[in-house]
């Protein structure tokens, strides 16, 4: 029996483990590398290959993570999972632009980009999505409080989201997704 992935998985699993040690999920005391880890996962359970698995895992790196490299990701990873990063980041300079410029600029990179970085977009910004939902049963309304974004950017870019997701592509994990942001736009 062959195994269903290399050690390039593992070596991307201890990067982002150790990159994102020190860093939580907004407000909530949660590591932040249980995002990853989920993101990974539904990826991985919804037709990812091998590299789609270790770009969802690295998904936030060059975004997030101070020095990260995309020269350094491509050296240990390949040029496709650099890619796959580069194209998932919304930003990779330090300042970040302001959020609303970054977040329509994502967007419309969004529209015309391949089925093999939808998948990993939907099941980020699914998880992201849920997590929204699961806070929001236990600290209310404050949930929004959280984010750059106000409550009425926040469901703007979601819902803008799924309709770039959507664009040229249809997927179960995005369909998931839309019925997720129609909750939070419920709330």
């Amino acid at each position: 029996m062959s195994d269903l992935y290399g050690p390039r998985v593992g070596e991307a699993l201890k990067l982002a483990a150790d990159a994102f040690a020190p860093i939580e999920r907004k407000g909530s005391g949660v590591p932040y590398v249980t995002h990853l880890l989920a993101v990974a996962a539904l990826v991985g359970e919804n037709g990812g290959d091998e590299e789609q698995i270790i770009a969802a895992v690295l998904h936030d790196y060059l975004e997030d993570v101070e020095g990260a490299d995309a020269g350094d990701l491509e050296a240990r990873f390949g040029s496709r999972v650099r890619r796959l990063v580069e194209d998932l980041s919304d930003a990779t300079s330090r300042p970040k632009p302001p959020w609303r410029a970054r977040k329509e600029a994502y967007i419309a990179s969004l529209r015309g980009k391949p089925p093999e970085l939808k998948l990993i977009s939907s099941a980020d910004k699914l998880h992201n999505a849920e997590s929204i939902l699961r806070d929001h049963e236990v600290v209310g309304a404050a949930i929004w409080d959280r984010f750059t974004a106000t409550r009425d950017e926040s469901l703007w870019y979601y819902r803008s989201i799924v309709e770039a997701l959507g664009e040229g592509w249809g997927h179960p994990l995005l369909e998931r997704l839309r019925r997720v942001v129609d909750r939070l736009h419920e709330i």
